[in-house]
């Protein structure tokens, strides 16, 4: 989400929190490509045969966020953060729904944690033990959680996270280093229980 902020992109998210139901329909195309860059990004770490496609994601993505009336839009990077969460949320029904289909699932497969990209979900059930950690995170550090969820799923730098959060870069770096190393913890506990 490196690129730089639209002033359009801004004005109608404000158009859109005060009611300009208009503004959807502009804002959509200034926000689509970067929506499709996260969404795929997303799938890009799920199973080959996947049934949802990165546009049905960013269709069901942005119309949870439209529809949202009580959201005091603070601009694009907000915008996106929000975005990330809700495409998290997306994915994360659709594979308990698979789960339910398939009446219990299999075993819970192992989730890797690589420094690079800090984690990396390749299943449906991978995906189900990562936000089971990440609740549990949260009520240990509800900022790092955060932070996860803003650097992996919403794609946001650094700098960006900081920004949304309203904390330093090096708060958001030390909480991120935090982070890593206790899903990591969590990931190979889960595992060892397996």
């Amino acid at each position: 989400m490196s690129k730089s902020p639209s002033p359009q992109a801004t004005q109608f998210l404000m158009e859109l929190r005060d009611g300009n139901e208009q503004a959807a329909n502009r804002l959509l195309p200034l926000v689509y490509d970067e929506f499709r860059r996260l969404a795929a990004g997303y799938l890009r770490h799920e199973r080959p045969d996947h049934t949802l496609e990165p546009t049905a994601l960013v269709h069901e993505a942005y119309l949870k966020l439209i529809d949202q009336r009580r959201v005091d839009w603070q601009g694009r990077t907000h915008f996106f953060a929000v975005a990330a969460q809700a495409m998290r949320r997306i994915l994360i029904d659709h594979a308990r729904h698979r789960k339910r289909l398939k009446r219990g699932g299999g075993v819970r497969q192992r989730v890797t944690l690589d420094d690079a990209v800090a984690l990396s979900p390749q299943r449906d059930e991978d995906l189900l033990a990562l936000d089971e950690v990440l609740e549990r995170l949260a009520k240990v550090g509800p900022r790092q959680a955060r932070i996860v969820e803003l650097r992996f799923f919403g794609g946001l730098t650094v700098q960006e996270a900081a920004k949304v959060l309203g904390v330093s870069k090096r708060t958001v770096e030390g909480d991120w280093t935090f982070a890593k190393a206790w899903l990591k913890r969590e990931l190979s506990r889960a595992d060892d229980a397996s």
